[in-house]
């Protein structure tokens, strides 16, 4: 099968990434194989693609936001059935033993793999998915839309609960890629005021095109304080900018896997009780909860599709903001 594997991290301006042939393959007990009908594109793919993040392994097949239809069943796997589309996102297992996979926070396992870092991932022809972690999916949504939503909407579901937003409450978004775009809709369908950060005109018309309340860059003062905030965008130096744009007893949620190293500030950014976490991947049960809201709001991803072949020119495309939502590769 045709896959798109990584030999050595570079920066994505010198095209690392190379499509080759490489072996078939068939599930193992308690694995799926999938034909990928569609797969996104995250800046975590990027991080890991430039050596941000370093890789468990290369060769290595990036993509952990991946649609596929079921065309190979393992030994010992119950609830799937040939030709059933299923998702496969970034937590690809986790060893279920160990105190956090016991308090159901698998996402912080310290045995946990994880689509496209530990194990190949989806942008190929055909992936190799562990049952118990694959996501049943919504039918009434596309391939290529439902791929954006098994990561950056996943992700960004989690973040609004790590942000400890409640009912009423006024939510900044900090950068508007592809986890931003699906998160606003979530928020403005539960009735909050969503004020919108990102330097990108086109960002910034989709983020008014989507509701938002108001729309600025980050240097800009904002028309009232926040109780909430999340920065998508990986850069460290918006946090001090940031939390001064918060309420006393807000919190700002850092939604990255990667970031770059968050300046020295004075400690009265933080005092009066504000809250300044992170956000570390998601569990499986966040991913059963967002896709049966995003069925039933409707969230709809802003996409880009390219052919598998043009991974390279769609994350430099994302890379530079050219990507108005998410990119998706087709197969």
């Amino acid at each position: 099968m045709k896959a798109i594997r990584l030999n050595k991290p570079g920066p994505i301006e010198r095209s690392p990434l190379r499509l080759e042939e490489v072996a078939d393959s068939q599930p193992r007990a308690g694995q799926l194989l999938l034909k990928v009908l569609a797969s996104g594109i995250c800046r975590t793919d990027l991080h890991i693609i430039e050596g941000d993040i370093e890789p468990s392994r290369v060769p290595l097949t990036p993509g952990h936001q991946v649609v596929g239809e079921v065309i190979a069943i393992g030994a010992d796997v119950k609830g799937w059935t040939l030709g059933e589309r299923a998702g496969v996102p970034w937590l690809h297992n986790a060893c279920n033993t160990c105190d956090a996979c016991l308090r159901g926070e698998e996402n912080l396992c310290r045995e946990a793999e994880f689509t496209g870092f530990h194990v190949d991932g989806g942008y190929a022809e055909a992936i190799l998915a562990h049952a118990n972690y694959a996501l049943k999916v919504p039918q009434a949504i596309r391939d290529e839309d439902l791929a954006p939503l098994l990561c950056a909407g996943i992700v960004g579901y989690r973040s609004l609960h790590k942000a400890d937003l409640r009912p009423g409450e006024r939510l900044g978004l900090v950068g508007f890629g592809a986890s931003a775009h699906l998160v606003i809709q979530v928020a403005v369908h539960w009735g909050h005021e969503v004020y919108v950060f990102t330097r990108s005109k086109g960002h910034q018309a989709l983020a008014r095109q989507l509701g938002a309340t108001w729309v600025g860059d980050a240097e800009d003062e904002a028309p009232a304080s926040l109780d909430r905030a999340i920065i998508f965008a990986p850069a460290g130096r918006l946090v001090p900018i940031m939390l001064p744009k918060l309420r006393p007893g807000g919190t700002l949620a850092l939604n990255a896997i990667h970031m770059t190293p968050i300046p020295e500030f004075p400690y009265r950014l933080i005092w009066e009780e504000r809250t300044l976490r992170s956000v570390t991947n998601a569990t499986y049960q966040d991913g059963v909860e967002f896709l049966a809201l995003a069925a039933e709001i409707p969230v709809r991803a802003r996409i880009e599709r390219y052919p598998l072949e043009q991974a390279n020119e769609a994350l430099r495309d994302m890379k530079e903001s050219r990507i108005d939502g998410a990119g998706v590769l087709i197969p």
